[in-house]
């Protein structure tokens, strides 16, 4: 099942590949299908396999967690280019440490974007020259439809207040309301109690609404 044709650089890893062009990425895979179902199986069966010699269940692996890595780092760094090298790195952490794992201590999905979210902390320490509040949305010039420019700029406004967010409130709004995980699971990935989860969504909220409150009219119209 190919996700689609697209040019760029090509990176791989297990089963699969992130393929890198301009606009973003897309999973391309490199193996034939495997007779087992995507979903037949559960994560620890799949590393066992992995760590077993089974090619397979790293592909089934990246296409089961590969997307939401990827969408976590990309909000996170809010670059195309170092989320990508975050979602990779985090998936060949997984292979390295597959043999490893041990079944049932832990949740491999939740497991993986600590990883990830770690990763993107490392990174986001190591830029000194400019900050994310700093990073512009691209505008399109192409649009020309009223409708279509206002909802380019709500999206953007909400973007750029996310991003202006501390990195805890940030990954935990992400986390929380992207992702659509549930405030134990949250806790486990930041790795704070889930009270702490609960502080940062509060302060998190409570600065959008002071950052958007001059725009609130305008993100809240149809």
């Amino acid at each position: 099942m190919n996700a689609g044709i697209a040019t760029g650089s090509t990176v791989g890893f297990g089963g699969g590949q992130i393929r890198r062009w301009q606009g973003g990425v897309t999973m391309v895979e490199t193996a034939s299908a495997a007779s087992v179902d995507v979903d037949a199986e559960d994560d620890d069966t799949l590393i066992v396999r992995f760590a077993d010699g089974d090619q397979s269940a790293a592909r089934l692996l990246s296409e089961r967690h590969l997307g939401r890595v990827l969408a976590l780092a990309t909000r996170m760094l809010r670059d195309t280019a170092e989320a990508e090298d975050v979602a990779q790195e985090a998936m060949m952490r997984a292979w390295r440490n597959a043999a490893k794992w041990e079944p049932g201590r832990a949740k491999f999905s939740t497991w993986l974007h600590k990883v990830a979210l770690n990763l993107c902390y490392d990174r986001l320490r190591k830029r000194k020259s400019s900050s994310l509040d700093e990073v512009a949305e691209p505008v399109d010039d192409r649009a020309s439809a009223q409708d279509g420019m206002e909802a380019d700029e709500r999206l953007s406004t909400l973007k750029s207040a996310i991003a202006a967010l501390p990195e805890r409130q940030r990954a935990a709004i992400q986390l929380r309301h992207f992702e659509e995980r549930g405030n134990d699971e949250t806790a486990e990935i930041l790795g704070v109690s889930v009270e702490a989860v609960e502080s940062l969504l509060s302060r998190g909220r409570r600065a959008l609404r002071d950052k958007l409150a001059g725009q609130r009219a305008m993100l809240l119209e149809e």
